[in-house]
């Protein structure tokens, strides 16, 4: 029997993504089309669909494509990779139902005039969710260190921390919107206090004096703009872009 096939613009509808981004993939040895076309389309299995799913639900957390590579070489069991995939969506699945339970619950407190209570407002948002992510992409000690920093800051320590990461963010947004010079000395005066932000934060590899390795530096900087979560930080895809661009070109002089 004949396995069915869909073309790359199918795909690329299916999946939400492009048909330049699949023929990247292809080109870098991601996902494979299953057959090439007279034409000179490309034509996709289910075979090749499991694998761009994998591909996509890696994207998903922040991996890049060499790493998604090299997680694709160790996991040659479709199956198995992906139960471990739906463990994690089933964890994030959880998360959010508290963190949407929590924020219903406040709502409806204020509405009936009551106080909030303060240990059932942060269910759900938790500051390990990420740890199996940075753990992959960075080490466990680079988790182990950054966390033991984080819980021994007070309360006033955190929020201080919180403003100031906050306050870089929204400068970011607000050079982006201005249009100005990625490389020009406005955009790399905020690419070094990214840098030093950086610095500051224990278990960032390469962190401390030096500050973070070039490596560490520019692979953030794509990763801002590769997903989703990062760029909303920097008001969307465009201002993740200038972000960035800035970001490379300061780390031409580390």
């Amino acid at each position: 029997m004949e396995q069915p096939e869909w073309s790359i613009q199918d795909i690329a509808r299916l999946a939400g993504t492009t048909s330049r981004t699949l023929r990247h993939y292809d080109d870098v040895g991601l996902v494979t089309p299953s057959r090439i076309g007279a034409n000179g389309y490309r034509y996709y299995d289910a075979d090749a669909l499991v694998r761009l799913q994998r591909v996509l639900l890696l994207r998903e957390l922040g991996l890049g494509i060499p790493a998604i590579a090299e997680v694709l070489a160790g996991q040659r069991d479709d199956t198995a990779a992906l139960r471990t995939h739906l463990e994690w969506l089933s964890q994030e699945r959880e998360r959010l139902a508290r963190q949407y339970a929590s924020v219903e619950r406040t709502i409806a407190e204020l509405e009936g005039g009551e106080k909030p209570m303060a240990e059932d407002m942060f269910d759900g948002f938790d500051h390990t969710q990420y740890r199996d992510e940075v753990e992959q992409r960075w080490g466990k000690d680079a988790y182990a260190k950054s966390d033991a920093w984080w819980r021994a800051l007070s309360d006033e320590d955190k929020r201080a921390w919180r403003a100031k990461m906050e306050l870089l963010g929204s400068d970011w947004i607000e050079a982006a919107q201005r249009g100005i010079d990625p490389a020009g000395d406005e955009a790399q005066a905020l690419a070094k206090r990214q840098f030093e932000w950086l610095r500051g934060i224990p278990g960032t590899p390469g962190g401390g004096a030096a500050g973070p390795t070039k490596e560490y530096f520019t692979g953030l900087a794509e990763m801002y703009v590769a997903d989703e979560r990062f760029a909303a930080n920097y008001g969307g895809a465009e201002g993740a872009a200038f972000v960035r661009d800035a970001m490379l070109r300061f780390a031409e002089s580390l």
